[in-house]
């Protein structure tokens, strides 16, 4: 059975669908995210299974999403990526009940990079809004969804944790299994299936669906197609350069400012809460901008974090290290949703499941790669100098993005020079 999506009231409605189902189904994800370490640590037979565990539970799920996003991309691009959707709320929650009564550190971890394997909800769910808004309004739906995926994280911290208050950790990942069935229930019945009509030259503008119509991605199109790749670069580069900090980012508060274990959750919550309030702000400044102006944007924010990073490192007053958080998030609501429609918009309306799959692969290594610089730098160098680190980090990602924007500026004079002399 198939059905059209028209009008812009509808596609409205579509769109805080997907947002409350990413929000529930990322909420219950993250119920155990900041609580692994725990359960691992009474998993654990020794002090060194406990470390590589520890990180590993982590990363294993990246890996996964990492080797298998392109493919589920390109499937989706054939089959439909409301399929795409179910799937990998389904693959979530089974591996979710699967974890529930795992008994030992080493299937943990495979279950967990399994999880990462099959699931990978968020690329699927951004084609599918793709599919719903006008170009123009990428960056908002990029900026919309990303807002639910934080929110989501904020509300499965508590939750997970007054779970864990009175229950045990069994209970956090039976209810993120049930959360996530329902949302592929959710799913299934309520989003219509919706697909895409082949770019035409009056009409690939306009967001519309026709459905029981698939759109082929062109044999010609490849996500190594430029400026992509660039795209890609600075979105990993900037990443990286986030996720330095993640891992020792709690022994990094507690040692430096002597606080207890709300003030670190607060610092940690603080990225969460500036991204949510300026995403969608950043959004419609976007908008309207080119890529060679979006690039200059971004050098800028990116030297403004490597200016709040350093600002971090120097501070010995929780107060105003919270405060730079808060400011930090703020700026991060200007990058990767914004490159990511930018990404979108770079692929056209070919093989968008394809290029998004794509650029979840890129994301996801790049959390993988910050994940161990940061481990190796603070156990090789010392944890005290973490946010020296991270403010190097993004001076150097300021550094590329200008390096590629003159580029791309070359670029475009070059293409342009020989028509004038025509």
């Amino acid at each position: 059975m198939t059905s059209v999506v028209t009008g812009a009231d509808r596609g409205t409605r579509l769109i805080h669908m997907l947002f409350a189902i990413q929000l529930v189904s990322m909420g219950a994800m993250e119920m155990s995210g900041p609580f692994w370490p725990l359960h691992l640590k009474a998993l654990s037979t020794s002090s060194l299974q406990f470390a590589v565990a520890s990180v590993a539970v982590y990363v294993g799920p990246m890996v996964g999403m990492m080797l298998t996003s392109a493919f589920w991309g390109r499937v989706g691009d054939r089959t439909g990526h409301k399929l795409m959707m179910i799937r990998a709320l389904i693959g979530l929650s089974l591996t979710q009940f699967a974890l529930a009564w795992a008994g030992d550190v080493w299937t943990v971890l495979a279950l967990r990079f399994v999880q990462g394997s099959c699931a990978g909800y968020i690329a699927p769910a951004q084609t599918y809004g793709v599919n719903i808004v006008p170009p123009s309004r990428r960056a908002r739906l990029f900026a919309y969804l990303q807002v639910s995926t934080n929110f989501g994280s904020i509300a499965g911290a508590i939750s997970g944790g007054l779970i864990l208050d009175h229950a045990t950790f069994f209970w956090i990942n039976i209810a993120a299994a049930l959360l996530c069935m329902v949302c592929a229930i959710a799913v299934a019945l309520v989003l219509p299936n919706v697909h895409v009509r082949k770019p035409a030259p009056a009409a690939a503008a306009t967001p519309g669906v026709v459905e029981g119509s698939t759109s082929s991605p062109a044999s010609s199109f490849t996500w190594r197609s430029p400026p992509i790749p660039s795209l890609l670069g600075i979105v990993g580069i900037l990443l990286v350069s986030r996720m330095i900090a993640q891992t020792p980012f709690s022994l990094y508060v507690g040692s430096t400012f002597a606080v207890g274990n709300w003030v670190v959750g607060l610092c940690y919550g603080m990225l969460s809460l500036g991204f949510v309030a300026s995403a969608s702000l950043w959004a419609r400044y976007f908008e309207r901008r080119g890529l060679t102006e979006s690039l200059q944007r971004m050098t800028g924010i990116a030297a403004a974090c490597a200016v709040l990073a350093l600002g971090a490192a120097l501070t010995r007053h929780v107060g105003v290290f919270v405060a730079i958080h808060f400011v930090w998030g703020a700026l991060l609501g200007a990058t990767t949703p914004v490159l990511m429609s930018l990404i979108s918009k770079a692929a056209s309306g070919i093989g968008q499941g394809y290029v998004l799959g794509v650029a979840q692969s890129t994301t996801q290594l790049a959390s993988v790669l910050g994940i161990a610089l940061g481990g190796w730098l603070c156990g090789g160098v010392g944890l005290q100098y973490l946010y020296f680190y991270v403010a190097a980090s993004y001076g150097l990602a300021a550094l590329v993005i200008l390096v590629l924007r003159r580029e791309r500026s070359d670029l475009t004079r070059a293409a342009v020079s020989p028509g004038r002399g025509a």
